[in-house]
C-alpha cells in the first residue's frame, strides 16, 4: 500500500480544515453579500430623493443579494411581488409628473420646464428638488404663452405628482429596509 494511504489522521486533518475554510469563505461571503446589500438599501434611499439614482430598483437589489445568503430565504411570491411593486412605482415615478400637469391642462413646455426644474434644482437640495418641478412647469408655461394663473395651476400640478411619487418610492423602499432588518434579527 502507498505511504499517502497509511496516515489517515493527516488526510483527516487535511480535509477537516477543507471544511473549516470553505465554512469560513462561506460566512464570509455572506458578510460580504449582507454589507453590499445594506449599502443598496442606503443608496436606494437616497435614491428615492436624488433623480439620477433608480432609487426602487437598488433597493430590490439589496433584498437580492440578501436572498443570496444563507441567512435569509424570502418566498418566492414574496421577491415576485416586491418585483412587480418596482415595476409598477417606475412607471409612475416616470409618468406621474407628466400626467398631472397634463391633467391639468399644462403644455409640452410645462412638461419640460418640470423635468428642467427637477435638474437644475437637485444643486440646490433639499428645496431645490421640491421646488425645481414647480418653478420649472411654472416658468415653461409662462414662456409657451399661458396666463399666470393657468401657469400657476400646471406648476402646483406637476409638484404634487412629483411629490406623489417620491413618496410612493419612500415608501417601497422604507419598507424593504423593514424587511431587510427584520430578516437579519
Amino acid at each position: 500500500m502507498p505511504q499517502k494511504y497509511k496516515k489517515f489522521g493527516e488526510k483527516s486533518y487535511i480535509c477537516r480544515s477543507f471544511f473549516k475554510q470553505t465554512a469560513i469563505l462561506e460566512v464570509t461571503m455572506d458578510i460580504f453579500l449582507i454589507i453590499v446589500g445594506a449599502i443598496c438599501l442606503l443608496v436606494g434611499l437616497v435614491g428615492t430623493i436624488v433623480p439620477v439614482l433608480p432609487g426602487v430598483p437598488l433597493g430590490y437589489v439589496g433584498l437580492l443579494l440578501l436572498q443570496a445568503t444563507d441567512k435569509v430565504q424570502f418566498s418566492t411570491p414574496f421577491l415576485l411581488i416586491w418585483a412587480a411593486v418596482v415595476v409598477v412605482i417606475q412607471l409612475l415615478d416616470t409618468f406621474l409628473p407628466v400626467w398631472t400637469t397634463k391633467w391639468s391642462g399644462g403644455s409640452k413646455a410645462g412638461v419640460w420646464g418640470s423635468t428642467i426644474g427637477l435638474l437644475i434644482g437637485f444643486f440646490f437640495a433639499p428645496f431645490g428638488i421640491i421646488a425645481g418641478p414647480f418653478v420649472g412647469a411654472l416658468v415653461g408655461e409662462l414662456i409657451a404663452g399661458k396666463a399666470f394663473i393657468e401657469a400657476l395651476k400646471s406648476g402646483a400640478a406637476s409638484l404634487l405628482g412629483f411629490l406623489c411619487g417620491t413618496i410612493a418610492k419612500l415608501v417601497a423602499v422604507g419598507l424593504m429596509i423593514y424587511y431587510f432588518v427584520v430578516a437579519l434579527l
